[in-house]
């Protein structure tokens, strides 16, 4: 049984920490597929899954996206700010109203860049790469510590491969998949970053895993 809102919102709070602390969010199926056969992440984890996606999203001050993922999964405006990634601006219009936020690079297009700073706070670091340490030190200047990556497995496979991930909350259900579905994170270099388990809570079948970095 999956414990009441209060306690799954103790279980997953953030560390008290003035820097920024990136946790990432994700859903997998037993042999590891980050989506389901209808190439959506939302329904493979089920009632349980949903449950602590609305908490976890409730306990931070940013939601860190990519624009791909936003757009298969119809991300909308919610009640933290959802920052979309896009090197290239293809940003779901959806999202290009105040209140959210853009993160691209520097060298990103000048039009379309000038055009989304009228309408949303826009974070531009970084030459033909996005500088993600950069990044997460204008979040917590702007007040904004507390980061929920929800993927995709890109955004997330840079992340993983700058060792900037400080937690991943991974919901495994009890489905094999086969097919060709990405993991939770790929990159073009493979690393090792050992993690320290938090908790898991099985529900039904559904596990529900919180995995802290192990630094030295």
């Amino acid at each position: 049984m999956l414990p009441d809102d209060t306690e799954i919102a103790r279980l997953y709070a953030y560390p008290d920490t003035e820097h920024p602390w990136v946790r990432s969010n994700f859903v997998t199926t037993l042999d590891g597929a980050a989506h389901a056969a209808d190439g959506r992440s939302g329904p493979l984890g089920g009632e349980a899954d949903t449950r602590v996606f609305g908490i976890l999203r409730s306990l931070a001050d940013v939601v860190v996206v990519g624009a791909g993922t936003a757009r298969a999964e119809d991300y909308g405006p919610a009640d933290v700010p959802i920052a979309v990634v896009s090197r290239r601006l293809d940003i779901p219009e959806r999202l290009v109203t105040p209140g959210q936020l853009v993160i691209t690079t520097a060298d990103a297009p000048a039009e379309e860049l000038a055009r989304l700073r009228d309408v949303v706070d826009v974070i531009a670091l970084g030459t033909g790469t996005i500088d993600w340490a950069a990044v997460l030190a204008e979040l917590g200047r702007r007040g904004l510590t507390k980061v929920l990556c929800e993927g995709g497995p890109s955004l997330h496979g840079d992340l993983v491969d700058l060792d900037l991930v400080d937690e991943l909350c991974l919901t495994i259900a009890p489905v094999l998949s086969s097919g060709d579905a990405p993991r939770i994170a790929h990159g073009p270099t493979a690393v090792d970053r050992p993690m320290t388990r938090g908790h898991v809570l099985d529900v039904d079948g559904v596990l529900l895993t919180r995995w802290l970095r192990t630094r030295a």
